[in-house]
């Protein structure tokens, strides 16, 4: 491993991580409140660890496959470290396991927090809350590749972070790395600036349509009320909030054939019409069985609350306009599936995503044909008009595998470690790792993370982290070959 290199990028993502400090901060001097000193120190702290290590291996510029794992999982842990310190600084979260729970929630934009008054909290630390998700939506890394030498190997930082759902669609539209990243930040910067328009035309004030929207495309779900989106008590904010959820789950490779005028493209996308189907059919289930139970008396007001925390959750952003808890079972149970799908590879989602259930569905199809009915056949499978390899068919069977896994044995472990009951031990892990945020039990909408000890948000930390990275890229460094030359 190359850890000259290795030690380059870390001091990049410190760099940026610093500098960007000085949104919030200027934020704090607009409304003059107590918690710009403690950013401006966090910053200069920041900086003054990452220029040195930038400068002093700045010439090292060789990154292997392995050297682009190891960053993308520490380089999340440097960075949330070193974000907390703002918190722990103003003491509006003193505990440094708390502060990087919270950092990290907001960089895996998974949403989970500890604060029990987020109200209470100044805006400056606010913005920089939510800022996390802004940063953390496209993904950390690919900010760095913009900012690395040509050269660098800032292709393998990008496998390494990728997921395995854009291994599968081999989705790519830009000859070099640097230009794809600069052309999908471009995308995600412009979704934002029209939702914080929109919103801002809705009657949200301008810093909170920033945050709502840096929450909303990146899919993550930090609100800057107790209340989350629901605190609004607006249909329009709902509808706007709903749509660029749905828009965030969407590939951001295929936004932008769209864009340049390929509408054909999402004909022929497999996974956006499996993706849209989904959501079409869980609205329409859920509107009908809160209407049909008599939760809300109008088929619109079913429609409108219903639709948006399916989005929510599908897109395992996580904002709320009502606590679902008190909804009829069969509600709840339609929100517990979608948990467990996630929305399109390319996006800024997690999840188990809509492409692996597809190859998944296919390959069950044609097996128990070929078995039962063709056994002479050759069948193979196909998406977006390609020919699925055996490998890509191994690798979504493996990943859904791993994550079934992965909440099994972690819901376990949370009994063991909080001594919680069943349903909140199997949400806290399901909430974690599709980084979702909110779940049910004693972490649902209405509830947070706070009461959790240090070793359950440590193990959730992970799990966070985990899910955002996908589980290759993080769970190949307990692979004891990883380590050998």
């Amino acid at each position: 491993m190359h850890f000259f290199s290795i030690a380059h990028v870390m001091g990049v993502l410190l760099i940026i991580t610093g500098l960007s400090m000085a949104f919030p901060a200027a934020c704090s001097v607009i409304y003059q409140e107590n918690d710009l000193l403690p950013l401006l120190k966090a910053a200069a702290i920041t900086l003054g660890a990452g220029l040195p290590v930038f400068l002093m291996f700045r010439k090292h510029n060789t990154l292997s496959i392995k050297d682009g794992f190891f960053i993308a999982v520490f380089g999340w842990i440097v960075v949330s470290a070193f974000s907390a310190i703002p918190f722990m600084l103003h003491g509006s979260i003193p505990s440094f396991t708390d502060a990087f729970f919270e950092m990290i929630s907001g960089y895996t934009t998974t949403g989970a927090t500890i604060l029990t008054d987020i109200e209470v909290v100044p805006h400056g630390l606010l913005f920089w809350r939510s800022q996390t998700h802004f940063l953390g939506g496209m993904g950390f890394l690919t900010l760095a590749i913009i900012f690395l030498p040509h050269g660098m190997g800032g292709l393998r930082l990008f496998r390494a972070e990728a997921s395995p759902g854009q291994v599968i669609t081999k989705e790519k539209f830009a000859p070099r790395n640097r230009d794809t990243m600069v052309m999908l930040w471009w995308i995600y910067i412009g979704l934002n600036l029209i939702q914080i328009v929109l919103l801002a035309l809705g009657g949200m004030s301008l810093f909170d349509s920033i945050c709502t929207a840096f929450g909303t495309v990146s899919t993550s779900g930090y609100s800057t009320r107790n209340a989350s989106i629901g605190a609004y008590n607006s249909a329009y904010i709902d509808w706007i909030v709903t749509l660029f959820m749905f828009l965030g789950g969407l590939s951001f490779v295929l936004i932008y054939q769209v864009l340049r005028g390929n509408s054909n493209a999402l004909k022929i996308n497999t996974e956006f019409r499996c993706y849209l189907g989904i959501l079409l059919f869980f609205c329409g289930a859920i509107t009908l069985i809160l209407w049909s139970k008599g939760t809300y008396h109008s088929i619109i007001d079913s429609l409108r609350y219903g639709t948006f925390q399916i989005v929510s959750l599908l897109t395992t952003t996580g904002f709320g306009t009502a606590d679902y808890e008190v909804w009829p079972q069969s509600a709840q149970m339609l929100l517990y599936i979608v948990c467990f799908i996630g929305a399109c590879a390319g996006s800024t989602t997690s999840g188990i995503k809509v492409v692996h259930y597809v190859i998944i569905c296919k390959y069950m199809y044609s097996s128990v044909r070929k078995i039962f009915f063709q056994p002479m056949a050759v069948v193979s499978l196909r998406l977006n008009g390609r020919t699925i390899d055996n490998d890509i068919i191994s690798l979504a069977l493996c990943y859904f595998i791993i994550n079934i896994f992965m909440i099994l044995v972690g819901g376990f472990v949370m009994t063991l470690t909080d001594n919680m009951d069943y349903t909140t031990a199997m949400s806290s892990i399901i909430a974690s790792l599709m980084n979702i945020g909110p779940g049910f039990g004693d972490v649902g909408p209405t509830e947070n993370y706070a009461f959790i000890s240090d070793t359950g948000k440590w193990f959730l930390s992970w799990n966070m982290l985990v899910g955002r990275l996908e589980m290759f890229s993080a769970l190949v460094l307990f692979i004891p070959s990883f380590w050998e030359k």
